[in-house]
């Protein structure tokens, strides 16, 4: 495996190898590992509309963006009135 270097402040370094040592692994293991458990951004999208889809067969409810947006402003609209 070919080695990279990153540059981050040192405070940043510090922190992360005391993450490391609190798990029992070394920086270099613990970056390796959060690299691979990390989702990318289209990653994260893929997984909320599997969880979109699956929500859909079991519940039957599956709003459309339309639906899901009038819904957040119904609710901003109750909570605000709640607040007052």
């Amino acid at each position: 495996m070919t080695d990279a270097n990153v540059r981050i402040p040192a405070a940043a370094k510090d922190r992360l190898a005391q993450v490391a040592a609190a798990e029992g692994l070394s920086l270099r293991s613990y970056l390796s590992r959060l690299a691979d458990e990390v989702l990318t951004p289209a990653e994260r999208a893929e997984r909320a509309e599997q969880a979109r889809q699956q929500l859909a067969r079991w519940t039957g409810y599956c709003p459309s963006p339309e639906e899901e947006k009038a819904l957040d402003v119904e609710l901003d609209r109750r909570l605000a009135r709640g607040a007052a």
